[in-house]
C-alpha cells in the first residue's frame, strides 16, 4: 500500500505526523522487484531521451534482491545499462577490491559482471586511498557526481543507528563525501561477514548527507524486525543529527520500500485504528484490545468501555457491542493458546498419540535456544523426536577453539600410539592453515569440516539433554551452507532432495521450524525456504495430510501476543533445563562469533524472552507462569492434526 501522509495528519489520536511516504510490501522479494522495475524504468526512459542514467548504489543484503532482479531483466528483457554511470555509495578504509568483504567485489559478484555496464562508469569509492590523499580523492568523488548532472535515482538500506551510507549519527545535512569513523553498532551488524567484529575497520569512505540529499529521486529499502525501530523513528521522528535517516524527511521526492515486518512499529500498522478504519477481524480485534491492555495496563477483562472511547477504539466498539463481549472474546482465546501438551493428550479418541515430529534447526543451536523447553516436553511426553540440523554451523566457531580441536586430536593420536602419516599431515595441516590464516579469510576444506564437527557434537549433547535419542539426530549439511564464506549459493535441488528424503522416511505428524519470515536473506529464511519447498513436493503424499507445521521464533525475537497460537508454558525445572542444554554450545557460549546486536549470551536472550513472554499473558489477565515458549501455526499447506 502507498502511504499518504496527509490522512494521519487528520486525526487527532494520531503519532508525530509522517514526513516519509512508504510502501508496505507483502514480503521483502516483492518490494525488490518494484525498486527494480523502477530503475529498469527510469533507465530506459533516459535512453530514449539519449541521456546518461545516473544511479547511486547501496552494498548489503537489503539490496541482493534487487540487484538479482536487475540482471534477470537484462538477460531476459534486453535491459541494456550501457548509458548507465554509477555510484556506489560507500566502501570501508582500507580495504582492497579483492577482499572478501569490499563493495567492489560486492558489487560485481551482484551486479556488475552480469549486466552490460561500461566498466569506465562505474565509481566506487578507493578503499586503499592513502590518508594524505583522502580530501583530494573525496573532492574528485564530488566534482565526477557533478560533472554527469548529478544522481538520478539513490538506493538506500538503513543501518540500526539510522546511518545512511555510512553517515553516523552526528553527521550533519552540509556533510559530503568523506573518510568517516564508524560507530560501534555499526562495526558489530558488519561482524558476520568479517567472522567477527575485530576484523571490521574502524573507518570507511562514504557519500555525505548532503549528497545524498541532492539524488533527485530516493528509495530505501528497510526488511526484518531489526530495522522497525529505526525505520518508525525515521519516518515519524524529529529531524535530527542523532538519526541521521530523518534528515530524508526534508527530500522532496523519497519513499521507503518496507515489509511488514519492519514497517511494525510505523504508527498506521501498529495502531491503524488511530488513523482511519479498519476490517474489525479476530486478528485486528486482538491486536487493538492486547494494545489496549497494555497501554492503559489493566487486566484484559477489566477494560471498560471508557477506556475503549478514550484510545480511539470507539469503532471497535461500535462494531462488536460492549466492551465485556469483546474481552471475553479475547482473552478466551488467549486462554486457549496455552498448553502443556504441544502434541495434544493421549486420551483423545481424535488425536494420534505418540506422535512421530521433525524440529527443523537452521544453525546447531535453534532446536535448544528457540523451544528447547517444548523439546523436552515433547519427548518426555513419549513421542518419537527427530531434529534436523539444517546447517553445519561451522563459520560460528572461532579459530582458537578449531585450534584447540586439532593439537587436542594430534595428542591423542601420540598418546594411544595411532599417530601416523597420514593423522599427522592432516593436523600439521590443519594446524598451520589456522595459525597462518589472515584476518576475514575463508579456512581450509579441512578446518570447515573440523569446525562443523565442533558444531555436530555439541547439538548432540544439547539434545541428548532434552531427552532426544542419538539416532534421531539428522545433521544434514545442506549444500547452499557450504560455502566457507558468510555468503551463501542460492537454493539448489539437491537442498530441497535431502530434505525431502528426510521427511518422506520420518512421515511427521508435526514439523517445526524457525518462522524468521521476513528475514530476506538470512540462514533462517533460507532453510525455511527449503522446507516449504520440500513440503510442496510431499503435499500431496498420503501421510502429510495429517501433518502440521508449526513455527517458532529464533535468539532474536518473540512472536507477538496477539500472533501467538500455541503458548506451551515452561516451569522453573524445565528453563533450567533448557539452560543446561545451551550450555552444551560451548563454542557460542561467554561470546558468539557473531553475536548480533544483543551482546548477552544465547541463554540470557532466551531466558529473557521466554519470561517476557510469560509477563505479557500474565498482565493480560492469564496465568502466571515462569516462562512461555510461543508458536504460530504454518497455514500454507493442507495438512491437519
Amino acid at each position: 500500500m502507498r502511504r499518504d501522509r496527509r490522512r494521519l495528519k487528520a486525526y487527532s489520536h494520531a503519532a508525530p505526523a509522517s514526513s516519509i511516504p512508504y510502501r508496505v510490501f507483502p514480503e521483502a522479494s516483492n518490494a525488490s522487484e518494484a525498486a527494480a522495475l523502477e530503475i529498469a524504468t527510469l533507465v530506459r526512459s533516459r535512453a530514449a531521451e539519449g541521456r546518461t542514467c545516473v544511479l547511486g548504489l547501496a552494498t548489503g543484503s537489503s539490496v541482493v534482491n534487487v540487484y538479482s532482479a536487475m540482471v534477470r531483466m537484462h538477460r531476459e528483457q534486453g535491459l541494456s545499462f550501457a548509458n548507465v554511470a554509477v555510484f556506489v555509495l560507500d566502501e570501508f578504509l582500507p580495504m582492497g577490491p579483492e577482499s572478501l568483504q569490499s563493495h567492489v567485489r560486492f558489487m560485481n559478484e551482484h551486479l556488475f559482471d552480469h549486466i552490460d555496464l561500461p566498466r569506465d562508469q562505474i565509481h566506487i569509492p578507493d578503499g586503499l586511498t592513502p590518508q594524505d590523499d583522502l580530501s583530494e580523492y573525496c573532492l574528485k568523488f564530488e566534482n565526477e557526481i557533478a560533472e554527469l548532472g548529478g544522481i538520478d535515482m539513490l538506493i538506500l538500506g538503513i543501518g540500526r543507528t539510522g546511518h545512511i551510507g555510512f553517515n553516523e549519527p552526528g553527521s550533519g545535512t552540509d556533510s559530503r563525501t568523506r573518510p568517516i569513523t564508524l560507530d560501534a553498532m555499526t562495526r558489530i551488524d558488519a561482524a558476520s561477514n568479517f567472522f567477527g567484529v575485530e576484523n571490521v575497520p574502524r573507518r570507511a569512505i562514504t557519500m555525505g548527507v548532503g549528497t545524498i540529499l541532492d539524488a533527485r529521486r530516493i528509495i530505501l529499502l528497510a526488511f526484518g524486525e531489526g530495522k522497525a525501530s529505526i525505520v518508525a523513528r525515521s519516518v515519524e521522528g524529529e529531524v535530527a543529527p542523532a538519526v541521521p535517516a530523518t534528515f530524508l524527511q526534508q527530500h522532496d521526492d523519497v519513499e521507503f520500500f518496507l515489509d511488514s515486518a519492519a514497517a511494525a512499529n510505523l504508527t498506521e500498522i501498529r495502531s491503524p485504528w488511530l488513523v482511519g478504519e479498519v476490517c474489525w477481524d479476530d486478528v485486528m480485534v486482538r491486536r487493538a484490545v492486547i494494545a489496549l491492555s497494555q497501554s492503559v495496563q489493566k487486566p484484559v477483562l477489566m477494560l471498560t468501555d471508557a477506556d475503549y472511547n478514550a484510545n480511539g477504539l470507539q469503532g471497535l466498539l461500535a462494531e462488536y457491542g460492549t466492551a465485556y463481549e469483546i474481552n471475553l472474546s479475547v482473552f478466551r482465546h488467549l486462554q486457549n493458546t496455552i498448553t502443556g501438551w504441544p502434541a495434544g493428550k493421549p486420551d483423545r479418541p481424535e488425536t494420534v498419540f505418540p506422535k512421530r515430529i521433525i524440529l527443523f534447526s537452521p544453525h546447531p543451536d535453534d532446536d535448544v535456544i528457540s523451544m528447547g523447553g517444548t523439546l523436552t516436553r515433547l519427548a518426555g511426553q513419549g513421542h518419537e523426536i527427530h531434529v534436523a540440523y539444517q546447517t553445519s554451523g561451522n563459520l560460528a566457531v572461532f579459530d582458537g577453539d578449531a585450534l584447540r580441536f586439532a593439537e587436542f586430536a594430534a595428542d591423542f593420536c601420540r598418546e594411544f600410539d595411532v599417530f601416523n602419516d597420514d593423522i599427522q599431515r592432516l593436523t600439521d595441516m590443519m594446524i598451520h592453515a589456522i595459525r597462518d590464516k589472515a584476518s576475514g579469510s575463508i579456512d581450509i576444506n579441512e578446518v570447515q569440516r573440523l569446525k562443523g564437527l565442533i558444531r555436530r557434537g555439541e547439538a548432540t549433547a544439547g539434545a541428548r539433554v532434552c531427552g532426544v535419542r542419538d539416532e534421531h539426530l539428522h545433521y544434514l549439511d545442506l549444500p547452499f551452507y557450504e560455502t566457507g564464506t558468510v555468503r551463501k549459493k542460492p537454493i539448489g535441488q539437491r537442498d530441497i532432495e535431502i530434505t525431502v528424503d528426510l521427511l518422506r522416511h520420518v512421515q511427521p505428524h508435526q514439523i517445526y521450524a524457525a518462522g524468521d519470515l521476513s528475514d530476506p536473506h538470512g540462514t533462517h529464511r533460507t532453510c525455511l525456504d527449503v522446507i516449504f519447498a520440500a513440503c510442496e513436493e510431499c503435499r500431496h503424499d498420503d501421510w502429510f495430510a495429517s501433518t502440521a507445521v508449526w513455527l517458532y521464533r529464533g535468539a532474536w525475537q518473540e512472536w507477538a501476543p496477539h500472533e501467538i497460537e500455541m503458548a506451551v508454558p515452561l516451569s522453573p525445572q524445565e528453563v533450567d533445563r533448557k539452560r543446561d542444554a545451551i550450555f552444551k554450545h560451548e563454542s557460542q557460549k561467554d561470546r558468539a562469533l557473531f553475536p548480533g546486536s544483543d551482546a548477552r549470551e544465547f541463554w540470557q536472550r532466551a531466558e529473557a524472552r521466554n519470561a517476557q513472554t510469560a509477563q505479557i499473558y500474565d498482565r493480560l489477565g492469564l496465568a502466571q507462569y515462569q516462562a512461555i515458549e510461543g508458536f504460530v501455526r504454518w497455514k500454507g499447506f493442507d495438512g491437519g492434526e
